[in-house]
């Protein structure tokens, strides 16, 4: 599409809703158009667009809790509200071509207002499991966009005649996506020769994972060529290191650390990945192609996580293994012979390629444009 777009987008709460939409942000200014973000101030939004150099819309909304229906008045009060601001900043602005949703209840009033106005509206669901901001929209929306084929479903009942769905994959940012094995190599301090095992479990860490993890200290460590960056959570850190009780030697190629802010690097030095399932976690797995241990959070909406491991593992780029096998013998005898494994990883690593996770942002891009021709 070569006429260039102003395109509105709305993406909060979680880092899980806000990269990703970062990642169509990107390769929308790639294309020469213009983005901006609507989101709350104090949340971390509010912190992450501004720093990758998109204009950021302050707008207060609040979700609600069904456990206290009285929330329900006060989330309608506040959503008029901001419904009414975006369309006093569209009065003094000019007004996008296209609005995107991420699935926070944040999106709920600019695509109303801009459904109302004949603007186009695109939603994209990161989770198998839509949350309830975009299956509320979806009647309205032009296009949904899923990244896992078995969200479909959950979208036929609930979208109008003319909205198309369409299965683009879940973008990750250009910082994952370009990250080489020897930058990230250099970065964590690996050998080239080395095997690396990358385990995290997400932000706030995953306890039980962390102790399966421990428990195995002896067996990894007595392979002399495997390195291990521990990514424990902010809040576990302090337990795990004291769990580990590393020796000056075993910790030169043990590296636990509470949270890994160079995704991209640890994951293109990786050779095996041991984690949750989360949907940003799987797409960026995927995106960078490296071999998998999935072992899905028990306590998910509707088991989400596990559906989201079945993408990579049913194309056989991934082991899933339930939370409850940790502390059995199948939790040692699959990580330890993944870790042994070097021709099966790499069967893995290419079946992974093979799904093109890496061309989501590029996918979700084509999407939004085609919307905002359709609507013209």
């Amino acid at each position: 599409m070569s006429q260039k777009m102003r395109v509105a987008i709305a993406a909060g709460g979680t880092a899980g809703h806000i990269n990703p939409a970062l990642a169509l942000a990107e390769e929308l200014r790639d294309r020469g158009h213009q983005v901006t973000f609507f989101g709350q101030p104090t949340r971390l939004e509010a912190t992450l667009v501004p720093q990758a150099g998109f204009d950021f819309v302050p707008i207060k909304v609040t979700g609600f809790d069904r456990s206290r229906p009285w929330t329900l008045v006060s989330a309608l009060w506040r959503m008029e509200r901001a419904q009414k601001a975006i369309g006093d900043y569209f009065a003094q602005h000019q007004r996008p071509d296209v609005a995107v949703g991420f699935g926070a209840y944040v999106e709920l009033p600019l695509l109303r207002w801009c459904s109302s106005h004949g603007i186009a509206c695109v939603l994209h669901e990161q989770n198998s499991v839509p949350g309830l901001a975009n299956k509320t929209m979806a009647a309205k929306a032009d296009c949904v966009c899923v990244s896992l084929p078995v969200a479909i479903d959950a979208f036929k009942d609930r979208v109008s005649a003319r909205t198309q769905i369409v299965v683009t994959g879940n973008p990750v940012r250009r910082s994952v996506i370009d990250a080489s094995r020897e930058a990230g190599r250099t970065h964590n301090n690996i050998p080239e020769g080395a095997t690396m095992l990358l385990v995290f479990g997400g932000s706030l860490g995953a306890q039980h994972l962390n102790e399966g993890v421990v428990a195995l200290k002896e067996e990894l460590l007595s392979r002399p060529n495997l390195y291990v960056l521990h990514s424990t959570g902010k809040k576990l850190y302090d337990d795990v290191v004291a769990s580990l009780a590393l020796t000056p030697d075993e910790a030169r190629r043990w590296r636990v650390v509470p949270y890994i802010d160079a995704m991209g690097e640890a994951l293109a030095a990786s050779d095996l990945v041991l984690s949750r399932a989360g949907a940003s976690s799987i797409a960026e797995i995927a995106a960078l192609a490296v071999p998998s241990m999935l072992v899905p959070y028990p306590y998910a909406t509707a088991d989400h996580q596990t559906t989201n491991a079945h993408y990579l593992v049913d194309a056989g780029a991934a082991v899933l293994l339930s939370d409850d096998k940790i502390d059995t013998p199948t939790f040692s005898d699959d990580l330890l012979g993944l870790v042994d494994d070097e021709q099966r990883r790499e069967g893995m690593r290419d079946a992974a390629r093979n799904l093109g996770q890496d061309r989501a942002a590029f996918n979700l891009a084509d999407q939004v444009e085609t919307a905002a021709h359709h609507s013209r």
